[in-house]
């Protein structure tokens, strides 16, 4: 064995000096002699050859390096070519040319060409020999392999060595390519003969694989639980080498409306930020707005309101709306008010929560305006998005207990962290391409006209969409390919809660802006949030858009398209945009605090960042056009390819005005088509480039079709098939979907054997856990494989930090998933299969999320079929599945591959009927590469054909490629369809059924088989033979890949066209004719084909294909077809004997019961009707019912007859059941029909003889344990007949439970004393605890779920990673562990609150429980179909909407009844048992079915969740029952505005069955004017509980009790009920012994023997006994079944017009008792409970430092005018404040002032009850329900501006902390650690006094002190109230004595003289003193000098 490398040359080399290479192979370097003074090539031309040892492996490398060569320095490297020797191993042979790269790892402009050749020992070149099989004597299709074929292996042909003989001894053996990956064929070598063997695609039968499993055992001596199973799947998935699998599903499902219903429930807002503040909440939908009511002065308001809207959009529109919460202060009519914060997320987040929901979460709101502020509040809601089909399942609301741990209960989507930062999304947008026109060119050419210049026909923009806010770039005016180089920044929370970004190019118009392409960038895929993670990033990439096709229209009807809804048919533009995320710092000072979205200019980028721009080169040949649709079929056709703008003749090119690029470097989109033409005219001129000047031919030469059939047209490519090729210039980044190539080949490989295992499963063939662990071993060699390719070439120009960073992730990922794959493979056990494929098919959701990559790079390829220049119809080609590479797995599915291809009509077209048919089916071969590897561009063509080239003149006419390609081989077959039957299928016809034929095409050929009348499951059994069927291509070639055959089935209408049903595809087996027809191949076996209408399902079809060769002599030597005998059926063959199933005599025993609720046929009543069963031709009819109105049962219980079905239970056919109604004059009407597709739940198994004789295996102690109340749960052991054990069965499932609770008491919540008491509990204690216990479990459940999947993962990690469990990378389990940690915390808190520890208290009494269950009764019981089961009848079209959940309105009426079925001769053993009625059949021992009259008692508890009926988004319900022709309207006592009433009734009602046995109970709205409106309702078929073995007519209690609130209330007792049963079950007992023993069959139960009757004296009694026995019924062999017990179920209401969507839930349960027993005791009372009158009275004592508000005019003095305001219910209603203490100092104030509030209250559910009217307009008054809180606040008054807040505290009454002895102690603390603190609860304090702080928030939004308050709480009743009154405030009676405050409290103008005397003389009196001293002199002074010239005057003159 030798490997050859023959260098031949270096091109492009800079510079000129001397040159040398080393070329390197498993470590051995050999060099090249120096080549001198060369300059850019170097032609070195030498060969190195390495001997070698061993195989050369797919994944060794060779390597060449170039350096300059220097004999005294070291030499330099110039360049590195490295490349993996796949290919070489494969075909021997390669020949490579490649660029270099330098030590940076980018590509230089240098290439190499080397040529390689391996050559093995024996001449031949490598077979794959990674899985080593073992040869199986005798298994010659090889469906078992010894672990399977590794990812690669299994190339089956063309691979190399011949069977038989081996490498290294070992016996290889290889299967047909199976597999996705092994579906390339890449080399052109055939191999001998032998290797002709095929896989046979058929369902293996048990024994088959058993045997060949036991033969691999035998080899190995392996344990069959190890063994691996290749793949055993239908022809489908047979994928072989040159053809590729077609898609079945047609139509797009993207672009469809569905309904979708949101609601919301806002419950209360906590911590809002602001002072005193009057808050409404809006909800904002889209632009949808709903607000609550206005809370006033409460920064915690409580709403509780509920919120629906309604959609009616296609799934992506509706996920990409954002939902915005935001709170909004004093907004009334006039002023739209303040917004305080807002939390906003989109709809898809809340969809993909578990359950569609988030429940009672906090949101957390933020200010837009401000991003430095914080947090702002917080919002309690729940929000749920329900979809068509989606139950929501709502956690129980009972009694809403505590979450008010805010930060554990976020709203926030699991592994988001609680904290979210602000960042900035940074979206840039350089440039765009290729823009098609968007205005008429006419106004163009007036402008060309008059300016003279030609202008582009686009003003571009881009628009950015993220989380509600949109940005926009300049318009770039007249341009096709804009440069915008500008920035869009949004501030969003990160990680934010809107998963996609919209980013869209517009055309700028003065009339409207049009989009012109869509992108959505998906955060989700651009961003890794792992903990080796990276931020969003992106780019700088090219994304191409695609929308509607390019012509400009005014009305463009597929605008949609370019909107980003539903697929694009044509390339619009391409833009060059980044994304990248930054995270901000909100402390720094420089920020800009508001989330507006910014615009700004960015620099550009080079070119060369997108990558280096290669010449790429798409070739594709069409193989036959058929199927055309026969509209357009008169006209000539042809099909066009484009790529991008390239080969676009029509619409494509929009040249840029100024041609400013050559069209080398022309990149983007442009096709320069004028330039081309140019070079076509001269092209001999310059023939220099071998192919630079290559014209592109993209479309096939017109051609007119020619007829199929009357409905399909062909085109006549017999021999010739037109070619088509198109060169176009895109940025090399093959890379990026080389990567995702392989890992959607992994992914598929691992979807089909996944189908394969549910398919094993399915029909219980051998082994699922066998073919599961192939799946992972192929899964993890796939892995593997990734990790060593994907690394490959990280030299790329053009890499984004996203490629760099994808990669790392995916590498992780992929090892990883390898690393478990491997671990849970050794897991896989019978047993677990079905767990361990969930976890697989997880691995395969991931697996496709990975490889979808979010940066394009090559635009999709196009296929048009175009009729007279019109586009018809297209398909869409992803350009990834036909890109080829070198390395195999990097290949493209489709590269190089026959693939068939469906044309579809573009847009909206394609949607229902029209979608459905195809308007063209294409057999077309493509292959896209860059153009320096196109030499191996036809190798995966069929061969046999010669290249028909373009006439040209010139030398280089070897380089070009085919314009069409001729085939000379030709060969002849028959191919012979055997259609056996159709199940399932689509009803098309108003009748609801259909008349089915089936049309089969196969090439252009096609045959119909005849019509059946009125059936969905026809039997055609009926062979079409097609004759002289010409395939071109080699024969070989042709066996292993002959071309698919499409089978569509329609419904034959008398008039019109034949509707279409569904469509299948089939591959045919091929026999040449120079094999023999013979097993193990032959004759084929029946197959079920799924059939396809658009993407729903609509039936099976059960047949097998063959193709048979015709050789030289003729049809004479094919196989003689040999038919059944019978030939009546004139020219119809039907199928030959060795294909039919093989039959065997059945019976089929029918048990007619009755026919309920047939609705009128063409308006007659039906009156008498019949019921008709066939199966596979035979069948009976039922009596007939004479009068149906009297009674609709019938006479004949039981008939049956006999048929021949196939031995194999999977082919049976259906089973018929239609109902006629017979009419005078023997006339008949079909009424409806049903058909039953499985017969197998009805296939009867004779039972278990060890199981029949139970009595001889002793007797098994079933111990109760001695006094029922003391239990001691250890174990329950199973037991079975024959076992001797003593069991010890709970008597009280729910007291375990119980104690749990008694642990975790609630903060202070000690139970009231008066509970305690027997008399005062009633049944609504009975419901409250067992909620209780229900949300235990739940919360249990969900706990062991996730620590489960938690160890499960921490295990799959650990073994997979060999690390040890604590340092795990666990996804996940952080945010799990973090919350588990919270509630273990929150218990813990809980327990230290409950006062002084919680052991001490007194433990909670013994509450009896009943069973609450959250769903329906009948999902828990199976729809009590245990012996009677109900049949839907259908009549009318089946509706085309893609749920069948609309079937409904199509139920005609329903058929109750059964089937048995059996093998004859069945055993004498039967029919020889005691008492057996032989006219009864199997049907022993039912009830008659007379008409009986029942007692039926209905109590309805409550409804929750109902969706409003009123405009103010309440409703007013009522309930309404209907049974037969009674109704009771409840309407009296609806409950007003109120979606979660209350209702606790009970109804009774006489019914008669059979004729009333449909309950309905509705709830509906009250309206004052106009009719009440149905709200939803729900349906009980009464008759099914009634007769049903679980006994459902009266709930079995927890305990007998014969007194009380837990009175037993079945007119039975319990002992009675026993025997009764014991009696029908043919059981022997009860026998009751003595020490509390009963003994019933072999079983012994336990159980008390006393009962205290009201008196409380003890009597003796067996009642508990026998309960303890019905309790445990279904432990009781052959009869035992679960006994229902007392309960309460919870249905879903449903509204007609809204199918499929819940309108909210009510709480009820029925009891049914037959009037002929005794009558039952009156109902039991249910009634809500009514609140209790309480009254609270508090007493303000003093305040102490409050903050002083008020500035003194005079004096400046801080002081403040205090008083307190407190209320209860609510400001409004009934607020009070003290008197003023007026200018107090210190901030300390005396009051003495009391306050009394009286309220109602419910003790259950803590929550004040108030009634008032909702506004004046209200008609009547609303009950509300509001937690109980206390509010006080303390206030400064004025008199002449509004008075100031200072602070307030609300106190829970329920919980709040206890008051602080003195003022001192008195802190903030209370308030901030509320959760620490020991809780008081005012209801078992009763009287409590102490201080309390006042807290406001500051500027900073931090909580202050804002004063204290000395207050003392005091809690009445209302009768001890009225036995001791108080007055209000300081008055009579008990009035308080006068606070005595200091006197400055007194106001200065009331008293000026004291208030001056002590303002003004206090603080000034020295000062006055002087002034006044001052004074005087000056008056003395002026006195003086006033007098002074007088005097001087009569002094001087002596006067």
């Amino acid at each position: 064995m030798a490997l050859l490398v023959h260098l031949k040359t270096i091109r492009d080399l800079r510079g000129k000096g001397d040159r040398i290479a080393k070329v390197t192979f498993r470590g051995l370097s050999l060099y090249t002699h120096v080549l001198e003074n060369c300059e850019d090539e170097a032609r070195f031309d030498e060969t190195f050859r390495w001997p070698i040892a061993s195989r050369v492996d797919e994944n060794e490398m060779l390597e060449v390096q170039v350096f300059n060569y220097s004999k005294v320095f070291t030499n330099r490297v110039i360049g590195t070519f490295k490349m993996v020797l796949q290919k070489v191993a494969e075909e021997g042979q390669l020949e490579v040319t490649d660029t270099l790269i330098d030590d940076n790892n980018t590509a230089i402009r240098a290439s190499v060409t080397i040529y390689i050749k391996y050559t093995t020992m024996d001449g031949t070149v490598g077979v794959w020999s990674d899985g080593e099989f073992l040869d199986i004597p005798g298994d010659p299709e090889g469906t078992f392999q010894f672990e399977t074929d590794s990812l690669l292996s299994g190339h089956s042909q063309g691979s190399g060595v011949s069977q038989g003989r081996s490498l290294h001894g070992i016996p290889t053996f290889r299967k047909a390519g199976k597999g996705v990956f092994s579906a390339m064929k890449l080399g052109k070598t055939k191999s001998s003969k032998d290797d002709h063997k095929k896989d046979e695609p058929a369902i293996l039968d048990m024994e088959d694989l058993n045997r060949k499993a036991m033969r691999l055992g035998g080899v190995g001596g392996l344990d069959p639980d190890c063994i691996s199973l290749a793949s055993v799947t239908a022809v489908t998935t047979n994928v072989s080498n040159k053809r590729s699998k077609p898609d079945i599903k047609m139509e797009p499902s993207s672009g469809r409306p569905v309904d979708y219903q949101i609601s919301i429930t806002v419950v209360e807002a906590r911590q809002l930020v602001g002072l005193n503040m009057d808050p409404v909440v809006c909800v904002e939908i889209g632009d949808d707005k709903k607000y609550t009511s206005m809370k006033e002065s409460t920064n915690c308001p409580y709403y509780n309101e509920y919120f629906v809207f309604d959609f009616h959009v296609p799934p992506d529109v509706m996920f990409d709306k954002i939902l915005k919460l935001s709170v909004i202060h004093s907004k009334n009519l006039l002023r739209s008010g303040t917004l305080v914060g807002t939390f906003k997320l989109d709809v898809g987040t809340v969809y993909s929560q578990p359950e569609h929901q988030f429940y009672h979460k906090w949101a957390t709101l933020s200010d837009p305006d401000d991003i430095t502020a914080g947090c702002k509040g917080y919002i309690k809601c729940d929000i749920a998005v329900v979809g068509k089909g989606d139950n929501i399942k709502t956690p129980h609301k009972a009694n809403e207990t505590d979450e008010d741990d805010i930060e554990g209960n976020l709203l926030l989507p699991e592994g988001v962290p609680l904290e979210r930062q602000w960042a900035r999304f940074y979206v840039k947008i350089y440039r765009a391409e290729g823009l098609p026109k968007m205005n008429t060119s006419i106004m163009a050419n007036v402008k060309k006209a008059f300016i003279g210049e030609n202008r582009d026909l686009v003003d571009p923009y881009v628009q950015v969409l993220f989380a509600g806010q949109r940005g926009k770039t300049s318009v770039q005016k007249s341009s096709y390919e804009p440069i915008w180089n500008e920035q869009v920044v949004f501030t969003e929370m990160f990680p934010p809660l809107c998963k996609r970004m919209k980013v869209q190019i517009r055309d700028s118009d003065k009339v409207n802006d049009v989009a012109i392409g869509t992108h959505f960038i998906d955060l989700r895929k651009i961003a890794n949030d792992g903990d080796k993670g990276f931020l969003p990033t992106m780019g700088p990439a090219w994304v191409n858009m695609y929308g509607s096709t390019r012509q400009y229209t005014l009305m463009d009807e597929h605008q949609d398209l370019n909107e980003g809804l539903g697929e694009g048919v044509s390339f619009r533009a391409r833009l060059l945009i980044s994304v990248a995320v930054e995270i901000l710092d909100t402390t720094s000072t420089e920020i800009v605090s508001s989330t507006e979205v910014q615009v700004e200019p960015v620099s550009n980028i080079s070119e060369s960042v997108t990558g280096k721009i290669e010449e790429f080169f798409l070739f594709g040949s069409f193989l036959e056009a058929t199927m055309i649709d026969r509209k357009i079929g008169d006209k000539p056709i042809s099909f066009e390819v484009t790529i991008g703008n390239y080969g676009n003749q029509i619409d494509g090119v929009s040249k840029p005005s100024a041609a400013k690029k050559k069209k080398k470097e022309g990149g983007g989109g442009e096709s320069d088509e004028e330039e081309s033409e140019l070079i076509q005219q001269n092209s001999s001129e310059d023939e220099a480039d071998d192919d630079g000047d290559l014209v592109s031919v993209s479309s096939s030469p017109p051609m007119k079709p020619v007829i199929t059939d009357r409905n399909y047209f062909h085109l006549p490519y017999f021999e010739k098939k037109p070619c088509i090729y198109i060169k176009s210039w895109w940025q090399d980044q093959r890379r990026r979907l080389y990567n995702s190539n392989i890992m959607d080949k992994i992914a598929d490989k691992l979807e089909e054997g996944l189908n394969d295992v549910q398919e094993i499963i399915k029909t219980e063939t051998a082994y699922p856990e066998r073919r599961l662990r192939g799946v992972l071993e192929e899964l993890s060699t796939g892995c593997n494989r990734f990790v060593t390719l994907a690394n490959k070439d990280q030299n790329q120009a053009g890499r984004t930090k996203l490629d760099k960073e994808r990669l790392k992730s995916c590498m992780r990922e992929m090892e990883s998933m390898g690393q478990q794959a491997k671990l849970i493979r050794s897991q896989v056990k019978r047993n677990t299969v079905r767990d361990k494929l969930k976890m697989v098919q997880n691995f395969l959701h991931r697996l496709r999320f990975l490889a979808d990559e979010p940066q394009h790079s090559i635009p999709d390829v196009f296929v048009w079929m175009m009729s007279s220049n019109k586009r018809i119809a297209y398909a869409r080609i992803p350009s990834k599945d036909i890109l080829y590479s070198i390395v195999d797995e990097e290949t493209g599915k489709d590269c190089g591959k026959v693939k068939a291809v469906f044309l579809r009509l573009p847009g909206k077209k394609g949607f229902g009927p029209a979608g459905w048919t195809v308007q063209a089916k294409m057999e077309m071969y493509l292959w896209l590469g860059l153009n320096k590897q196109r030499k191996d561009f036809l190798s995966g063509m069929p061969n046999g054909f010669e290249e028909n080239k373009a006439p040209r003149t010139g030398s280089c006419l070897q380089s070009l490629p085919p314009i069409s390609l001729v085939y000379n081989m030709k060969q002849v077959f028959q191919l012979r369809a055997h259609m056996y039957q159709a199940r399932s299928l689509f009803a098309a016809d108003s009748s609801g059924l259909s008349d089915p034929f089936a049309r089969v095409f196969f090439s252009t050929h096609s045959q119909v088989t005849e019509v059946l009348s009125e059936t969905l499951c026809p039997t055609w059994d009926q062979l079409l033979v097609f004759d002289d069927v010409e395939l071109f291509g080699e024969a070989g070639e042709l066996r292993d890949d002959p071309p698919i055959i499409v089978v569509e089935v329609y419904d034959q209408d008398t008039v019109g066209k034949a509707e279409f049903i569904g469509r299948t595809f089939a591959k045919p087996i091929t026999k040449m004719c120079d094999e023999h027809y013979g097993p193990p191949r032959f004759p084929p076996q029946l197959e079920y084909y799924q059939i396809y209408r658009g993407n729903s399902t609509a039936g099976d079809l059960l047949a097998a294909f063959e193709l048979l060769q015709i050789g030289q002599g003729g049809r004479a030597e094919l196989p003689a077809i040999n038919g059944p005998t019978d030939s009546d059926r004139g020219p119809i063959l039907p199928v030959p004997m060795g294909i039919r199933p093989v039959l065997s005599r059945y019976r089929i025993e029918v048990l007619f019961w009755g026919l309920r609720d047939l609705k009128r046929v063409n308006l007659a009543q039906v009156d008498r009707p019949r019921v008709d069963i066939e199966c596979a031709g035979r069948g009976v009819q039922s009596a007939l019912i004479v009068n149906f109105k009297k009674n609709p049962n019938f006479s004949t219980l039981v008939k049956w007859f006999e048929v021949d079905l196939p031995e194999n239970e999977l082919l049976h056919p259906p089973l018929n059941i239609r109902v006629v109604d017979c009419r005078a004059f023997g006339r008949y009407t079909l009424v409806g029909s049903h058909a039953v597709t499985s017969l197998r739940r009805f296939i009867y198994s004779p039972p278990d003889k060890t199981q029949n004789n139970w009595a001889s295996a002793g007797d098994v102690i079933v111990n109760m344990g001695a006094n029922p109340s003391v239990r001691k749960m250890d174990t329950v052991v199973k037991l079975d007949a024959s076992s001797d054990a003593v069991i010890k069965v709970d008597v009280n499932e729910e007291e375990k439970e119980e104690k749990k609770k008694k642990k975790k008491k609630k903060k202070g919540e000690v139970e009231e004393d008066d509970e305690t008491d027997e008399r005062m509990l009633d049944w609504w204690s009975k419901y409250f605890a067992s909620i209780e216990t229900l949300m235990e479990i739940l919360r249990a459940q969900e706990a062991a779920l996730a620590e489960a999947e938690e160890r499960e993962e921490q295990e799959i990690a650990a073994e997979g990673a060999d690390i040890k469990p604590d340092d795990l990378p666990v996804k996940g389990s952080k945010g799990k562990e973090k919350s588990r940690d919270k509630s273990r915390n929150k218990d813990k808190k809980k327990s230290h609150h409950a006062g002084e520890g919680t052991e001490k208290r007194p433990s909670k009494p013994k509450v009896n429980e009943l069973l609450v269950y959250n769903k329906e009764l009948e999902a828990e019981y199976d729809n009590f179909e245990d012996w009677l089961h109900t049949f839907n009848l259908y009549r009318g079209k089946a509706g085309d909407d893609d749920e069948a959940a609309l079937d409904d309105d199509r139920i005609v009426g329903r058929f109750k009844g059964s089937m048995c079925m059996y093998k004859l001769p069945l055993s004498e053993e039967i029919t020889r048992e005691a008492g057996f009625d032989p006219n009864m059949g199997m049907f022993q021992s039912i009830p008659h079915n007379d008409p009986i009259n029942v007692l039926v008692r209905v109590f309805v508890v409550r409804a929750t969740d109902l969706h409003p009926a009123d405009v103010n988004g309440k409703a007013d319900p009522y309930v309404v029952i209907k049974l037969g022709k009674s109704e009771l309207k409840d309407k009296e006592n609806y409950i007003s505005k109120q979606l979660n009433p209350v209702f606790g009734k009970a109804f009774d009602m006489e019914a008669t069955f059979p004729m009333e046995s449909m309950l309905s109970v509705s709830v509906y709205d009250w309206d004052l004017v106009g009719t009440d409106d149905l709200i939803g309702e729900t349906k009980i078929d009464l008759e099914n509980r009634y007769y049903s073995k679980h006994r459902a007519t009266c709930g079995i209690a927890n305990n007998y009790s014969v007194h009380g609130y837990n009175m037993w209330r079945d007119p039975m007792k319990p002992s009675q009920i026993l025997a009764k049963l014991c009696k029908e079950g043919k059981l022997d007992g009860p026998h009751y012994g003595p020490g509390g023993r009963v003994k019933v069959a072999n079983r012994i139960f336990m159980g008390a023997t006393e009962i205290e009757d009201e008196t409380g004296l003890k009597k003796q009694t067996d009642e508990h006994l026998a309960l303890t026995v019905l309790k445990h019924w279904e432990e009781i062999p052959r009869v035992g079944c679960k006994l229902i017990p007392e309960h309460v179920e919870t249905r879903p209401l449903f509204h007609p017009e809204k199918p499929g969507i819940e309108q909210g839930r009510i709480e009820m349960w029925v009891d049914m008792f037959p009037m002929d027993m005794p009558a039952p005791g009156p109902a039991i009372d249910i009634s809500p409970r009514k609140p209790k009158k309480y009254e609270l009275r508090v007493v303000i004592w003093n305040t102490d430092e409050v903050i002083l508000e008020d500035d003194d005019y005079f004096t400046g003095e801080k002081s403040s005018d205090i008083f307190v305001r407190g209320w209860l219910k609510g400001q409004q209603e009934d607020k009070q404040d003290t008197d003023v203490h007026y200018h107090s100092l210190t901030g300390e104030g005396n009051f003495n002032w009391r306050f009394v509030f009286p309220f109602d209250y419910l003790m259950a559910e803590e929550k004040i009850v108030i009634s008032k009217k909702e506004s004046m307009f209200s008609w009547d008054e609303t009950e509300y329900k509001i937690p109980a809180r206390l509010t006080l606040q303390v206030w400064d008054a004025d008199h002449f501006s509004a008075d100031d807040f200072l602070g307030a505290i609300e106190l829970d009454l329920n919980r709040f902390p206890r008051g602080a002895k003195t003022a001192k102690q008195c802190s903030l603390g209370m308030v901030q650690n509320e959760a620490e603190l020991p809780c008081i609860s005012i209801f078992k304090q009763k009287r409590v006094k102490g201080w309390w702080p006042f807290v406001a928030r500051d500027e900073n939004d931090e909580m202050e002190l804002t004063g204290k308050v000395e207050a003392e709480l005091h809690l009445m009743s209302a009768e001890e109230a009225e036995k001791s009154p108080v007055g209000l405030g300081r008055n009579e009676p008990d009035p308080l004595e006068k606070p005595n405050r200091p006197d400055t409290s007194l106001m200065w103008f009331v008293n000026p003289l004291k208030s001056i005397r002590y303002f003004i003389w206090h603080n000034y009196r020295w000062l006055i003193l002087k002034a006044l001293g001052l004074l005087l002199l000056l008056l003395l002074l002026g006195l003086f000098l006033y007098s002074f010239p007088g005097y001087l005057v009569k002094k001087m003159l002596g006067a």
